[in-house]
């Protein structure tokens, strides 16, 4: 039974005997324990006294037990005794699950199926989670995010960010708590439903973004991600590094009028190296007309083709109000995460057009060396990545609706989410969706190995 409290407690009738999973009342009827906590409403009544509410609705509802969700204590009310038995230890651990570090070090290697209280059975960290109105397109990048090892590993152990002191007022701190609180839900293997509500996490991102981003209003899924990676870097005591600028790069166009031109000083070449969050991807512009059967065409492109914005040789013009410029670009470090962003919607001043080309890349073996110098190779040994999720947007840019294809490691399988739906997904399948937002994962040496045998 759940009642609306004003304390942070968890209410069920008395029990006269607990077992595992239920509760005896005072009239001796066996009664299911509920996984729920109840909600907390600000009143100065709060508490256990004789005046509380939690003391008024244990006498008026026969509700007994009640759980303070602080400190995840048992009491008895209105007799007002703690209770402590080990049978309960099921419900504070889904309200705070917690990871040994041996735990996180076996989290890819393990392959067996938990099964919910409900009797569902479902892969820890392969979850739906809540769409509450329109917030599909923040659920697909937290689990696109959830299934990154380096960083899951940092958020299932509370310890390696609770100590991070921050100013007084900052709220920034409160979604890196949320962002650990719903990893850890995510995979706990104790779960008593297949799914996990995002609602908090949600919350600390509408406070913390100024309503930026919002749970009634659909958000483009490249905006949330930049933003939230960098308000977490933000919040864990990250700093921002200043561009670097190098001696000029020597052109490498053949063409005369352009090399008389970079004679003089307006048109000297600089480079700057920056670092970036994610890679973003140029579609081809989409035809306009149709075919002759009178059906729109749907072009497609290889993955390697807008990768080659990135070769060092391609130039992209770039229009500002004062100046026309030439810009290439070219890859001086490959980290051991790389996220693609697929540049789908174009704005105007009048309403946002999507871009439908479908990217036909493979999963895995995407070698990126080629888009770095003689030098830079020379640095790297393992230039291959594999895809590990993979973000789709399906419809009209205002109406259309988010879904993710994740791979668990443990099982080597892949596996499409939206919301509370989890499916199987085949590897082919997944080459045919309108992918925006990709990550991918550095073969290292071992599993090139590997792949090799």
């Amino acid at each position: 039974c759940v009642s609306i409290l004003p304390a942070p407690l968890w209410s069920s009738p008395r029990p006269r005997r607990l077992r595992r999973g239920r509760s005896l009342s005072p009239g001796g009827r066996a009664v299911p324990r509920s996984p729920l906590a109840a909600l907390t409403l600000p009143s100065p009544s709060a508490g256990r006294g004789l005046k509380s509410h939690a003391y008024i609705h244990s006498v008026q509802f026969s509700h007994h037990v009640f759980l303070n969700l602080h400190t995840l204590k048992f009491y008895c009310l209105p007799d007002n005794y703690e209770i402590i038995d080990s049978s309960l230890e099921d419900i504070t651990y889904v309200l705070k699950p917690t990871f040994t570090k041996q735990q996180i070090a076996n989290l890819d290697k393990q392959a067996k199926l938990s099964r919910a209280y409900d009797g569902t059975t479902y892969l820890p960290g392969i979850v739906g989670l809540n769409n509450i109105k329109a917030n599909d397109y923040a659920n697909a990048v937290l689990q696109a995010l959830s299934n990154v090892p380096p960083l899951r590993n940092y958020f299932l152990e509370e310890d390696n960010y609770k100590t991070i002191k921050r100013p007084p007022g900052d709220i920034m701190f409160l979604l890196v708590q949320r962002f650990g609180e719903l990893m850890r839900k995510l995979w706990n293997p104790r779960n008593f439903k297949a799914h996990v509500s995002p609602h908090e996490m949600l919350q600390a991102v509408v406070l913390c973004s100024k309503k930026n981003f919002q749970i009634t209003k659909q958000g483009d899924g490249v905006d949330f991600l930049s933003w939230f990676l960098n308000a977490l870097h933000s919040a864990l005591g990250g700093t921002k590094k200043k561009k670097k600028r190098g001696p000029p790069s020597p052109t490498r166009s053949p063409a005369e009028e352009k090399a008389q031109l970079l004679q003089n000083a307006e048109y000297q070449e600089t480079m700057v190296e920056s670092t970036f969050m994610y890679l973003t991807l140029d579609l081809p512009t989409a035809p306009l007309y149709k075919d002759e059967k009178e059906q729109l065409i749907i072009p497609q492109v290889p993955l390697f083709s807008i990768l080659a914005k990135f070769n060092g040789v391609t130039e992209k013009e770039y229009k500002t109000y004062k100046e026309n410029f030439l810009k290439r670009f070219q890859l001086t470090k490959l980290p051991p995460y790389l996220i693609f962003c697929i540049k789908r919607f174009t704005k105007n001043n009048f309403f946002v057009e999507k871009n439908p080309t479908i990217v036909n890349f493979p999963i895995t073996n995407v070698d990126l060396r080629e888009y770095l110098s003689e030098e830079v190779q020379a640095v790297h040994a393992n230039t291959t990545y594999d895809l590990i999720a993979n973000i789709v947007h399906d419809g009209k840019p205002s109406e259309g609706s988010y879904r993710i294809h994740v791979l668990h490691h443990g099982t080597g399988k892949w596996y499409e989410l939206q919301d509370l739906q989890v499916t199987d997904i085949l590897p082919q399948m997944i080459t045919l969706s309108e992918a925006y937002i990709q990550i991918w994962k550095r073969r290292e040496e071992d599993e090139t190995n590997q792949q090799g045998a």
